[in-house]
């Protein structure tokens, strides 16, 4: 099948995005195969794409049942189990890609696929390639990426604006097709994260609603059937999806509310870049903490400004702007009143700890505004070569998002102690130390799990059950008999001791403790770190 014109334009940009991206972010492309910026998220991410792929070929019946926290069930569920993640990262998994060169594939390329996203609903809107490529270029390269990057989930946002690119089409021309584009792109976004799921689906419904009024190029009757069957596959998956973490919330509860207020935005957010950031850091990170840095860039707000001065705003432009409006306020959270009112009348809300990640579609909304201001001011200007203007732009806000990329280096390959354990029968497994507080080692031991697949008493995760809080409680005093007793009460058959957490002497003492109680242990070997013990309880 031939592209289209516009489809060959979107290829094109994304080989442009492409190359950007990795301009902006070279430090992770140059070491993509073993590097990746230091957070206990990136062995988390790992874990998850992996657990996705053994389950499948395993047990497919328990994908939701990750082997952290045992014995509890469903504990892919306590955060984003990364549906679409897992699928596409599976089969990469199954050939032997390396699990960080996976990783970071999977992070950049979200970020190129989002890119060319709004890309493709950029240039639906304006009829402009330098529109659609600078606004994909803000939703891309601001601070947010930079903010969230260590977080998988958060970087797969290209469902957004091809839900919007759908909407407008099923408006425009009331085909059936495009409606149920709009609701198949709104479940894929639940299923990619279930944070942004859940904002698509609250902002799109108005939205839809306000361009059917105001700006749609068929009849009422003939739109609403599209959309009605778009909403109603989005419905049926996003249900579906739904219902095992609504068991895990019964058992876990909901987000407490200091902690909804602590990720809440302010209005200072806006102005406040990551600390990273070359151009801003110095001076407009001072006042931000994480999850509270959502600066779109001057040069965006600026573009988007333009668009609504130079001339008479479309109808269309109208509607984003009180979609940005709609997003900003809701990303207030309990400093604003429209998180508040769904907070206590939606119950998927209360799920949701960071209303502040509502950000990403104030930077959406912004770059799609940016991109009618961008045309506006080309033909304002007229004789100006419209390439000149673009690149111009474009390097502007190219030096706006330049930031430092600090990484450090995880495993590719299982250290001498996950192979020994791995060779040993079925048994579950606990590793030393356990967390003071959360979370310790944990995301590291969950992801050395990958190596040997067997049940952890160990995990980490966006919730924590509560069995697992009160055994680290209780084995806190290990290696004393009390918590050895706990290991036995909890079937634990295999027991790590990393030394690299201990002095030469505490080390020295705990194995001696360990064999007195009946341990025994199967030798000391490298855990990439130092050495570590590994027992087994009889």
């Amino acid at each position: 099948m031939i592209p289209t014109m516009r489809g060959r334009d979107t290829l094109a940009a994304s080989a442009v995005f492409l190359v950007l991206i990795t301009l902006m972010m070279w430090p992770q492309v140059r070491h993509i195969a073993d590097s990746a910026v230091e957070h206990q998220d990136v062995y988390f991410n790992m874990w998850r794409l992996h657990w996705f792929a053994h389950a499948l070929t395993s047990s497919p019946a328990r994908l939701l049942d990750g082997n952290i926290f045992y014995p509890e069930p469903r504990t892919l569920t306590y955060s984003d189990a990364m549906v679409v993640e897992g699928v596409i990262a599976a089969p990469l998994i199954w050939i032997g890609i390396p699990p960080v060169l996976l990783h970071n594939l999977m992070i950049l390329g979200a970020i190129v696929a989002s890119a060319a996203g709004l890309f493709a609903l950029v240039r639906y809107l304006t009829a402009s390639r330098g529109a659609a490529l600078l606004a994909g270029a803000i939703f891309a390269l601001a601070p947010y990426r930079h903010e969230h990057i260590m977080h998988m989930e958060l970087q797969w946002t290209m469902w957004m604006p091809l839900a919007f690119l759908a909407l407008h089409r099923a408006l425009d021309t009331g085909g059936l097709r495009h409606g149920l584009a709009t609701g198949a792109a709104v479940a894929l976004q639940m299923l990619s994260s279930i944070y942004y799921g859940i904002f698509l689906a609250t902002l799109i419904a108005p939205c839809a609603l306000l361009l059917m009024v105001r700006d749609q190029g068929t009849t009422f009757r003939r739109a609403i059937r599209p959309l009605a069957a778009g909403g109603a596959l989005a419905l049926v998956i996003c249900g579906l999806y739904a219902l095992p973490y609504l068991r895990t919330r019964d058992v876990l509860g909901e987000r407490p509310g200091p902690e909804v207020s602590t990720f809440s935005a302010r209005p200072v957010s806006y102005l406040v870049a990551t600390p990273t950031n070359w151009l801003y850091g110095d001076v407009l990170a001072r006042r931000g903490r994480p999850e509270r840095r959502l600066f779109p860039g001057a040069l965006a707000a600026l573009l988007a400004t333009i668009g609504l001065l130079l001339r008479v705003p479309s109808r269309r432009q109208l509607v984003y702007v009180i979609a940005l409006v709609a997003a900003f306020e809701m990303s207030l959270g309990f400093n604003g009143y429209l998180y508040s009112f769904l907070h206590e009348h939606v119950s998927a809300y209360r799920g949701l700890r960071a209303p502040a990640r509502l950000g990403v579609f104030v930077l959406m909304f912004l770059a799609v505004l940016a991109g009618y201001g961008y045309r506006a001011l080309a033909e304002s200007l007229g004789r100006m070569p419209r390439r000149l203007l673009a690149g111009v732009l474009l390097a502007g806000m190219l030096t706006e998002y330049a930031a430092a990329m600090p990484l450090v280096t995880y495993p590719n390959k299982a250290p001498a102690v996950y192979r020994v354990l791995a060779q040993q029968p079925y048994g579950v497994v606990a590793e030393f130390p356990v967390p003071r507080e959360i979370p310790g080692r944990d995301a590291e031991y969950s992801f050395m799990s990958i190596f040997h697949w067997k049940p952890l008493v160990n995990g980490y995760s966006g919730m924590f059950p509560r069995s697992y809080l009160e055994r680290l409680a209780r084995l806190l005093s290990f290696p004393h008999r009390t918590a050895i007793a706990q290991l036995r009460r909890d079937g634990v058959r295999y027991v790590v001791v990393h030394s690299t957490s201990y002095t030469t002497g505490e080390f020295l003492d705990i194995r001696t403790s360990l064999t007195a109680q009946g341990l025994a242990e199967l030798g000391v070997f490298d855990d990439a770190e130092g050495p570590a013990a590994l027992y087994q309880l009889q």
